[in-house]
This record gives C-alpha cells, sequence and structure tokens, in this order.
C-alpha cells in the first residue's frame, strides 16, 4: 500500500487557525492567504472513512485547479498557487454558508427523494413521469445547508436561505448565475472528453475586498457525478444502469454492507484489495475528466514533502 495522508499538524510561519473539514485541512496565514491541504480522506453520506485512499487528495486538488483555470474567464476564483500537489493556496475568503448544488439529471439523492414519491426538492418542482437518470428540461439547482464536521449537509430551498438571512438576495443572486455559468462551462468540457456532467456542487466566499469569488473544489469526483456520453441513450431506453464516473460507486458498496451513515450502523471493513481498487478508480476518473495521464507525486514521506514545499512558497 502507498503512504497516505490522512491527518496534518503543521505550523507554518504566520498561521493563525486552522480549520479541518471532511477532507481538506485549511490554513489561515496572516489572515489573508490560506493554504488548503487535500488529504487522502475518503467521505461518503457525511462521514469520513477509517482509511485513506493512495493519491486521492492530489487527484482532486490537480483536477480542481485545472477547472479554477478552465473557468476563470468566466467566474472569478479564490487561487492563487499550488505550490504542491496536494495544496492550493488563495485568497483567505469569509465563505457562504450554503452549498449551490446543481442537477441536470434525476440522479443521486434527487433520484431517491423522487422514488420516495416527492415532486419538489430544496423548493424545486421535478416533473412527473421521470425515470432515473433521465435528463431534466433544464437544470435545477438544490442548495443544502454547509454543515459542520460530524453533521449532515441538509436540503434547504432558495426561500429559506433568504428568509432566514443565510445569504442576502444581492448575492444570492450572484451565486445562482455563477453556478449555472460554471454549470454550463463544466458541461462543455465535459462532453469534450466524452462525458455528461450529471450534477455537481459548487462553494462560493466573498474576499476582503467584498468580491464573490469560487472556493474549495470544482468538477472533482467528489463534489461531481459523471455519465460516460457514449451508449447513455441506449442504457436509458432499456432501464439500465448508467455507467458512470464519481464516488458513487463507494456510496454503492457501503450500501450493499448495510452503510448509508444512519444512527447504529458499522462502516465495513475496507481491506487493502478493496483501498487500491478505490485509488485505481480515482485515477481512471482524473483520467478521464482531464484527458491527462495522471502522474503519481513522489509519497515516500508525503508529510515532510507537504510541509517543504508550502514552507519554500511562504519564502517567497
Amino acid at each position: 500500500m502507498s503512504q497516505t495522508i490522512t491527518d496534518t499538524s503543521f505550523n507554518f510561519p504566520g498561521q493563525k487557525s486552522v480549520y479541518k473539514g471532511k477532507v481538506r485541512e485549511v490554513y489561515n496565514i496572516n489572515d489573508q492567504q490560506l493554504v488548503m491541504i487535500a488529504t487522502d480522506r475518503l467521505s461518503a453520506f457525511d462521514v469520513v472513512m477509517p482509511k485513506g485512499i493512495p493519491y486521492k487528495g492530489q487527484i482532486l486538488n490537480q483536477i480542481a485547479t485545472k477547472m479554477m483555470e478552465d473557468t476563470k474567464d468566466i467566474v472569478p476564483n479564490w487561487l492563487v498557487a499550488t505550490p504542491d500537489p496536494n495544496v492550493a493556496v488563495g485568497h483567505l475568503c469569509e465563505p457562504f454558508k450554503v452549498e449551490m448544488v446543481i442537477r441536470g439529471y434525476l440522479s443521486g439523492h434527487a433520484a431517491r427523494e423522487y422514488k420516495a414519491g416527492k415532486r419538489t426538492l430544496c423548493g424545486v418542482a421535478m416533473p412527473e413521469g421521470l425515470r432515473e437518470n433521465d435528463k431534466f428540461p433544464e437544470p435545477i439547482i438544490t442548495p443544502s445547508t454547509k454543515a459542520d464536521q460530524g453533521d449532515h449537509d441538509e436540503d434547504i430551498s432558495r426561500e429559506a436561505i433568504l428568509s432566514k438571512g443565510i445569504v442576502n438576495q444581492a448575492d444570492y443572486i450572484v451565486l445562482e448565475n455563477y453556478t449555472r455559468a460554471l454549470f454550463n462551462r463544466g458541461s462543455e468540457i465535459a462532453a469534450k472528453r466524452g462525458l455528461i456532467l450529471v450534477d455537481t456542487k459548487y462553494e462560493f466566499g466573498k474576499t476582503k475586498e467584498g468580491e464573490i469569488v469560487l472556493i474549495d473544489e470544482i468538477h472533482t469526483p467528489d463534489s461531481s457525478r459523471y455519465f460516460y456520453a457514449d451508449g447513455y441513450q441506449e442504457r436509458q431506453a432499456k432501464g439500465e444502469a448508467q455507467k458512470q464516473l464519481s464516488k458513487e460507486f463507494v456510496r454503492q458498496w457501503l450500501i450493499s454492507n448495510g452503510f448509508q451513515g444512519k444512527p447504529g450502523q458499522n462502516i465495513p471493513e475496507m481491506n487493502d484489495a478493496y483501498i487500491e481498487s478505490v485509488s485505481e478508480r480515482y485515477i481512471e476518473l482524473y483520467e478521464n475528466i482531464t484527458g491527462e495521464a495522471f502522474k503519481k507525486a513522489d509519497v515516500s514521506n508525503i508529510q515532510s514533502r507537504i510541509e517543504e514545499n508550502v514552507l519554500a512558497y511562504l519564502k517567497q
């Protein structure tokens, strides 16, 4: 098994605080910059699995970096530099307390809700007569609350976000417009790779200057679901499951082993062979999403490598 990074305890010059999310750890440097480290932790159903996945952090960080570069002409983002394969450095932002989820197809959580008989999701109507993985007439925005670690993100409507003052109306309109623009661009990029961008989520923050920017990750297999375009129509016509690129395969494995993150359920054992297979799937995801061969970083001493690269960057 390759060495993984599942926890960090760095002490960088000018460090003010550390925030540990489900997958990323964010170091505040002098209240000016954020050093975001993508760990190899695997989260599903808002629960962090006990073992890390080799190269997962590098994969997520490098996909997000590439996608931010490919969308910065339409939506500004927080990113300044990537001094290490697992690290992104960007502007300190005040994050909005919502995740902007956008869905082009009836899949995943939306499909489970639809199957349960619901025809509205986050206050948005879903048409009658859809089958799982059918395309919506228009993409729908179905926001969720941004949960603290250990808590579950929850569906919330646009109306509730505004009435509770979670985001003001002027800012929320910007978030919606940016979400649609990013999804359109992401769909175009995916189509060039023979993929369909099914659904995804975006997170936004506000800089000290008051500019709304894209933060965190974008169009990664952790934040997005992709289908292979080839054979999509045929599989739908036959009522077959779609061939997809996302971490849904992990969720389905967990469900088949009796785990959905509900109280009283135990996380099933992931043996080394299964962990290695998940790592290989993430590499496949990277290569399909980016169209580039994945180059494994040196993980012989991953903690030291990250620390040295970040320190060298901060000294510049």
